[in-house]
């Protein structure tokens, strides 16, 4: 792996790959146009790229020579587009092909935080449909139960569920989406976020959400009613566990540069991870940018930390 120096990149084309082809490509047109802002406003000779089934020929007629990943979701979390700039020895921005394929798939996820003992909320995956239904009677956990699929981000097609008609209701849903269907213990608490920058914990985040959960809805479209809290008002033992716990997930999925981890911490103070997002958004409401700031890293400072981390893995 090679990095290349502030100086040197200021030398370089800089692509911001953007839009994509997944159900986040708006927030992610949001991410790549704040990045680029940023990082023109630092000096840097950039270009946005709205990402197609083109790309390979709109990077060589671009002349990239670097390639700020602001993709989310599905072709641009999942190590696809890493695979791509690999092949075509593009330094790029973020985590590597393996680490992005299986922070993107929460079932593959899940079994490496068990594996390193992170603590994660107890689940069952199908890989059909009628599976899932006709499991809604014989799960080892009882409702509420969460239903997600196992390869989208944003909290998108995510169900909470408290009877058995919404369980119904969501695999339906859920089936029409990408991966297998994953069902999950619902555990209450507080919903925190914990980040990670260039292998370091940053800090941990609150997130009161006016809704049941934080969902897209609250992500995205919640009009200033969701409450960020930074730093996370916990008593100092648990504030250090998070962020013990995003930071192994970080290094357990062999992540690079930033990630965000989702937590819920419960009442009695026991921490279960989510999932982590190894490509987190760069809008204004994002997470990753809001616990930077906290620290003293405002927002163009953090893209070029991310930028400056920009390598080819292989």
């Amino acid at each position: 792996m090679s990095t290349l120096s502030k100086d040197e990149l200021k030398r370089k084309r800089v692509g911001v790959l953007l839009g994509g082809l997944s159900s986040e490509r708006e927030v992610s047109l949001r991410s790549g146009a704040a990045v680029a802002k940023a990082l023109r406003g630092l000096g840097y000779d950039v270009v946005e790229i709205d990402v197609g089934r083109d790309l390979p020929a709109r990077l060589v007629a671009e002349k990239v020579e670097v390639a700020f990943i602001a993709l989310h979701g599905r072709y641009g979390e999942d190590g696809c587009v890493q695979g791509l700039l690999e092949c075509m020895f593009i330094p790029y921005t973020g985590s590597g092909v393996m680490a992005s394929s299986l922070g993107m798939d929460k079932v593959f996820a899940k079994q490496v935080f068990i594996a390193h003992g992170i603590p994660t909320p107890a689940w069952r995956a199908f890989s059909s449909r009628d599976a899932a239904l006709a499991a809604v009677d014989s799960l080892p956990f009882s409702l509420p139960v969460v239903v997600k699929p196992s390869r989208e981000g944003s909290s998108v097609g995510v169900h909470l569920c408290k009877t058995r008609e919404a369980y119904l209701a969501a695999v339906e849903d859920v089936s029409q989406r990408a991966g297998s269907i994953l069902v999950e213990q619902y555990i209450k608490g507080r919903e925190v976020q914990g980040g990670v920058l260039d292998d370091q914990a940053l800090g941990v985040i609150e997130v009161v959400a006016a809704r049941e959960f934080y969902d897209y809805e609250a992500k995205y479209k919640s009009g200033g009613t969701t409450q960020y809290l930074f730093p996370a008002p916990l008593p100092p033992e648990q504030y250090a566990r998070v962020n013990e716990v995003c930071l192994g997930a970080h290094r357990a999925l062999g992540c690079s540069g930033g990630s965000r981890s989702d937590v819920i911490l419960t009442p009695s103070g026991d921490v279960f991870l989510l999932e982590t997002n190894t490509l987190p958004g760069m809008t204004e409401s994002s997470l990753l940018p809001k616990i930077a700031a906290g620290t003293g890293i405002d927002f163009p400072s953090l893209c070029e930390r991310l930028l400056q981390g920009a390598s080819v893995k292989a």
